[in-house]
């Protein structure tokens, strides 16, 4: 009777085995970069509420993705800290190979002024809260949303929300001759204020 019994345990064992290590029927190991790709850009999408099409900037989205919830530290430029200016200095630098400056007035004197209704992904977005002059700046990525260091941290916001919209300035696009001016200078030269 016991080796009945165990006989018909290492039979429910074997079985269990194979079920376990029985194989999928085959499947390319690599998925193809294009639909790896359009896998990311759905992905950033559902988190960051913005419609991430065919033509958005995927390095822009990976970056913001990458630094979401770093906390905000004014001058602070990495990732266990960073203002405004600076996240968006980095962003430029990494995503667009721009070295803007680092003061988010400064910064405001690089662009074109762009309306809200014309901004596009990549485009600056300028706020003058509780001041006369420009006092924040983030990155804009569609759908009236915006990536920034806030005070809460590296998020995305919507310029819909009454708080942006009471205190949003101007959007602006990187001038054609800074692009140039700075793409064209050997990296010692650069201005980096």
């Amino acid at each position: 009777m016991k080796k009945t019994i165990l006989a018909i345990a290492l039979f429910f064992s074997v079985l269990a085995v194979q079920a376990q290590t029985k194989t999928v029927p085959n499947q390319p190991a690599d998925k193809p970069a294009d639909e790896q790709e359009s896998l990311a850009k759905d992905y950033l999408s559902q988190i960051m509420h913005v419609a991430v099409s065919a033509t958005s900037n995927l390095k822009l989205f990976n970056f913001v993705y990458d630094w979401i919830g770093t906390p905000y530290r004014f001058g602070g430029n990495t990732k266990k800290g960073v203002d405004c200016s600076a996240f968006t200095k980095q962003l430029y630098d990494q995503v667009f190979n721009l070295d803007i400056k680092r003061n988010s007035r400064d910064i405001f004197s690089m662009v074109s002024p762009v309306s809200k209704d014309d901004l596009k992904e990549g485009d600056l977005v300028f706020f003058k809260i509780h001041s006369r002059s420009i006092s924040h700046i983030g990155i804009y990525l569609g759908n009236s949303r915006f990536a920034h260091a806030s005070l809460k941290g590296v998020a995305i916001s919507s310029l819909d929300d009454a708080y942006y919209s009471r205190y949003f300035y101007k959007g602006g696009r990187v001038l054609a001759a800074f692009k140039n001016e700075l793409g064209s200078l050997p990296d010692d030269s650069k201005d980096n204020n």
